[in-house]
């Protein structure tokens, strides 16, 4: 089974699991590594899954325990334009769960922050495929956030240049 499989198997799980606990419906955006494997804009390996915290109420706890080891990534704290939403795909083969994940565009953003290695591999498989025009309007988005921890937005703004120089954003 290769990682796409993998992790589509498991969201599947997730969403039975949802089902037989009788949960309602509710949306999931993921972005990072699962994203891109999920919207197939690579093929790197990973078998974490990263995605928004939207405020989820406990009882969903027991759901989100199923995909094992997952980061829960509170809105204030990552690097995301308000517009996220308007740009994330729904995935079309989970009929419960409301699966998205972030555009190409707003993943290379949320990486510009620690422009490490495995980010820097992704983010030059994904500008290929990206409009960068969307992705300045989403820095300018980012940088207009008064709710981002300003420790992050300093982090952000000192691998900006670093990241606009090297894909000529």
């Amino acid at each position: 089974m290769n990682n796409y499989e993998f992790i589509v198997q498991e969201l599947k799980n997730m969403e039975k699991l949802a089902k037989v606990l009788e949960v309602k419906t509710f949306p999931i955006y993921f972005l990072g590594g699962s994203a891109c494997i999920l919207g197939k804009y690579t093929q790197r390996a990973t078998r974490d899954f990263d995605f928004i915290d939207l405020n989820y109420p406990a009882n969903l706890g027991k759901v989100f325990r199923y995909l094992g080891d997952f980061d829960l990534l509170e809105y204030e704290s990552t690097i995301l334009a308000p517009t996220y939403i308007n740009r994330a795909k729904r995935l079309t083969q989970f009929n419960y769960l409301e699966i998205y994940i972030l555009s190409r565009e707003d993943i290379i953003v949320s990486k510009i922050i620690r422009m490490e290695t495995k980010d820097i591999e992704d983010i030059d498989i994904l500008i290929k495929q990206s409009n960068k025009i969307i992705i300045s309007q989403i820095i300018d988005e980012v940088l207009e956030r008064n709710d981002l921890y300003q420790s992050k937005k300093d982090a952000f703004l000192e691998k900006l240049p670093i990241f606009k120089e090297k894909y000529n954003v």
